[in-house]
């Protein structure tokens, strides 16, 4: 969640198009990239730092490359239709084809592979692992 916003609720947005920014190795030498796109929430990005820091015994060093800032909102379960917008629900980050996610530095490419493969399976989007040539 940002620590501050200049609005609080925000419309949808448009996924479509491929990542400008963001879609090269800038601190590690292992990374994921995403093949498609889609929200990626709050949540599902800690499941996937969660996972890889436990497999690789917190050893080498881990950069998130996105961050949670756009809020999703969400209205009760038998609201009738009109009454206006809901409530802020929780927070996603915008993720496009081609966006580097995670990156890893100081473990062997075996393990950082590992580690990233089974993060993959906690984020909603394609993925690949990559590494810097």
């Amino acid at each position: 969640m940002p620590k501050k916003t200049k609005y609080r609720k925000s419309h949808k947005g448009n996924r479509g198009g491929k990542a400008m920014r963001g879609n090269v190795l800038s601190f590690g030498s292992f990374g994921i990239k995403s093949l498609t796109a889609h929200w990626v929430t709050s949540r599902q990005i800690e499941a996937a730092r969660r996972v890889m820091t436990r497999y690789v015994q917190r050893g080498g060093k881990l950069w998130i490359r996105i961050f949670p800032d756009k809020p999703v909102t969400a209205k009760g379960g038998e609201m009738p239709m009109g009454k206006g917008k809901g409530s802020v629900d929780h927070y996603v980050a915008v993720v496009k084809p081609g966006v580097i996610m995670f990156e890893m530095e100081g473990v062997t490419e075996k393990q950082a592979q590992k580690a990233m493969e089974l993060a993959m399976y906690k984020l909603p989007v394609k993925c690949k692992f990559i590494t810097k040539i």
